[in-house]
């Protein structure tokens, strides 16, 4: 799917504004040129961005109450899909503080460029969430490409003493690690098939205890 294509396939999808649009274009310009210098995407994403990376991101806005007011993207390396979803919160007016965490310093300033750029309600916090001493001060999660789901739910269990939510994008190997995680978690979730990839689909945890 060509560029103009795959900008009209996620303005129908999300029913962004032109503004919004335009929000993105200057996100891809400045992710391209990036991307030449450091390692942000691979190289055979950079053609289909908006699908890819744009639209699999704006597809977890629905799992957003409108009433929250922090969502954590951990590892959330090129801003995806905190920086996405903080771009269209803004269009919706959603009052939603997206925080990024991320360990790449490199990461962090193309973050906060970003930021600084389309105005975000945005913070970027340079930081490994493996840390032993790192505890969430929050109780709404998102993650995509991170960790393997059983790492991402002890992480969570162990760092986030107030929790409330998980987002998930889970990719090939979902299902193997849905079944193995119900093996040692009593979990309650929603799962929704991926728009952009018939072998992915999300998952959103809102409850999460050890057998």
């Amino acid at each position: 799917m060509d560029r103009k294509n795959q900008i009209d396939t996620l303005a129908r999808y999300s029913q962004v504004s032109r503004e919004t649009i335009r929000s993105l274009v200057i996100y891809e310009e400045l992710l391209i040129k990036t991307n030449k210098i450091f390692n942000l995407i691979g190289n055979s994403t950079i053609n289909n961005i908006w699908n890819r990376h744009f639209l699999d991101s704006i597809q977890v806005i629905d799992f957003i109450d409108k009433n929250q007011k922090t969502l954590v993207d951990i590892g959330s390396g090129a801003g995806f899909p905190g920086l996405v979803l903080s771009i269209v919160a803004k269009e919706r007016k959603i009052p939603l503080k997206i925080k990024l965490i991320e360990k790449s310093k490199r990461k962090i300033n193309f973050l906060n460029e970003i930021i600084n750029k389309l105005k975000l309600n945005a913070d970027a916090i340079n930081q490994n969430v493996e840390d032993e001493k790192f505890y969430f001060i929050d109780d709404s999660f998102v993650a995509r490409a991170f960790k393997p789901l059983p790492v991402i739910l002890e992480l969570i269990h162990n760092k986030a003493k107030n929790f409330k939510k998980a987002i998930i994008f889970m990719g090939k190997t979902g299902h193997e690690e849905l079944l193995q995680a119900s093996k040692n978690w009593d979990i309650k979730y929603k799962k929704r098939m991926s728009v952009t990839s018939n072998d992915s689909f999300i998952v959103e945890i809102d409850k999460l205890k050890k057998k």
